[in-house]
């Protein structure tokens, strides 16, 4: 697929800023030995707030659920930033965004102990930020600029 060179800068600029957010919410999480999503599970609303609340209620599941959460964040980000198996991490990042905003949906009515930025109705920036990656899932750019290039021009593995 050819793109114009203003639409290619866009969309890497895109893949890499996306990609910086996941890594930089995966690593506070790895670096804070303290951490764990179990408030914010919690806090769910909506109707899958009970599957939330169960994970948060397990000990087992929730560390799953920790170690999953923040290492997925910061393995997400990386391949975003460096150009590497982005459609597939493009994939993983909408799977946990859908997660994210099915535990906090932004429905009418719903109260959450966490502040928000703003008031939403339905949309919100994690819907949005789902939305984008599905851009960039329907327009990869890791074969313009990204590790997945260098390595298809050096007739690597993912020739």
């Amino acid at each position: 697929m050819r793109y114009t060179k203003l639409q290619s800068v866009v969309l890497v600029i895109l893949r890499i800023t996306i990609g910086w957010h996941f890594l930089y919410e995966g690593g506070v999480k790895i670096l804070n030995p303290h951490w764990t999503a179990k408030s914010y599970l919690l806090d769910s609303g909506g109707f899958m707030k009970g599957f939330f609340e169960f994970i948060a209620g397990s000990q087992t599941l929730l560390a799953i659920s920790d170690t999953a959460n923040a290492w997925g964040l910061a393995f997400i980000g990386l391949s975003l930033i460096v150009g590497l198996f982005t459609r597939f991490s493009s994939l993983a990042a909408m799977f946990l965004l859908l997660l994210y905003y099915l535990s906090h949906p932004a429905f009418p009515g719903i109260q959450y102990l966490f502040p928000s930025d703003g008031s939403y109705f339905l949309i919100n920036k994690t819907l949005i930020e789902l939305f984008a990656l599905l851009v960039l899932y329907a327009f990869p750019t890791s074969n313009m600029f990204g590790l997945h290039r260098l390595m298809k021009n050096n007739n690597s593995f993912l020739a």
